[in-house]
């Protein structure tokens, strides 16, 4: 049995980055089955604004690998029993490849982890097509070729399926067979980070993610005016490295959200490694992996405007952790170690795969 890994093209300043160059050495060491990963080779690296990819650069890296999967049946190297995981479930080649795989007769498994999609109406997906036929059903074929539909977070099953089946009066048990709830394969970040802790922390408030709108970077930049005494820096336009991120958080003594849209959230974690305080909103899938101490009512950031009635309560709630920062330090402790074994440990996907 061979495991192929389907990756995501790797952009630099992302995980899927560390997920090319980690992932098959950890699926392997937890395996000890043969680990291959078919790869979209080059593509162009800036991601289109605001968004996670390059909507043209994804296509090419796509068809490249459909154009290797399809030689690799050509050739007669596939056998039964081999497992196709693809690290991004929202990837139409699955179905050329259930296509060959039951035309000719193998005994294949595939399974997809899925990140975003049109279902969620804050991600670019949902906000620019939304609910056309054609993205809900494209993604449901997607769903259905797949024997294992991957998933980080309860909150993003359950996203998933009041989407697709909020109709019906009941749902098949055997769709809902198909969806497994795992924790994303990162246990290379524990050692990766490692050498950020202990250094000196500063006052310095980061917002780690992409300028999107779904992000809300508005409400970050009026307390950063709000705030002149404190450093507020937003990573995206400092065009860091991740190397350089991971030092500023480092550094940082809290992380913040605002988002709107967020089915795991890695950034929040990458700070916890490096004891920097999460300041996130009671809401999306921080509401079940998050600890009390750490999240703010989601009323305070549900829009630009809530921002603004609630925006004292943001402003105290900051100059408190920044004033007791050392006080919470058990607590990060805590909120990191349930993160790592429930949300950022491969050991269920592994089990699944074998």
């Amino acid at each position: 049995m061979t495991i192929y890994i389907v990756d995501l093209e790797a952009v630099e300043t992302r995980y899927t980055k560390q997920w090319k160059d980690w992932l098959p050495k950890q699926i392997e060491k937890a395996t000890g089955l043969a680990v291959i990963t078919i790869s979209g080779g080059e593509t162009p690296q800036d991601t289109t604004p605001g968004a996670f990819l390059n909507f043209g650069g994804t296509n090419v890296y796509k068809s490249k690998q459909q154009e290797i999967i399809a030689t690799m049946f050509c050739n007669n190297e596939i056998q039964d029993g081999d497992y196709f995981l693809y690290t991004d479930a929202w990837n139409p080649t699955v179905i050329q490849l259930k296509y060959m795989a039951e035309l000719l007769g193998y005994k294949i498994k595939i399974g997809g982890m899925w990140h975003a999609g049109s279902y969620d109406t804050h991600d670019f997906l949902g906000r620019l097509i939304g609910d056309c036929p054609w993205v809900r059903h494209a993604e449901m074929s997607m769903y259905e070729c797949y024997d294992d539909n991957f998933f980080a977070t309860e909150f993003h099953i359950d996203l998933f399926t009041e989407t697709f089946w909020k109709d019906e009066a009941e749902i098949d048990e055997q769709k809902l067979h198909k969806i497994k709830r795992v924790g994303w394969p990162m246990e290379y970040l524990r050692d990766s980070m490692f050498g950020n802790r202990g250094r000196q922390k500063e006052n310095i408030i980061v917002f780690p993610h992409r300028i999107a709108p779904e992000k809300q970077h508005d409400i970050f930049l009026d307390l950063k005016e709000s705030l002149p005494q404190y450093e507020f820096v937003t990573c995206q336009d400092k065009k860091l490295t991740k190397k350089e991120y991971h030092e500023l958080l480092g550094r940082a003594k809290i992380i913040f959200s605002a988002n709107l849209q967020e089915t795991l959230g890695i950034s929040w974690y990458e700070g916890l490694l490096v004891d920097c305080i999460p300041m996130i909103p009671d809401r999306l899938s921080y509401k079940e992996m998050a600890l009390d101490d750490f999240k703010y009512p989601s009323a305070w950031t549900t829009s630009f405007a809530s921002y603004k009635e609630h925006k004292i309560s943001l402003m105290e709630r900051i100059l408190h952790y920044i004033e007791n920062y050392n006080t919470y330090l058990g607590q990060v402790k805590e909120q990191k170690e349930f993160l790592e074994n429930k949300f950022f440990s491969g050991t269920r996907l592994y089990n699944a795969l074998k």
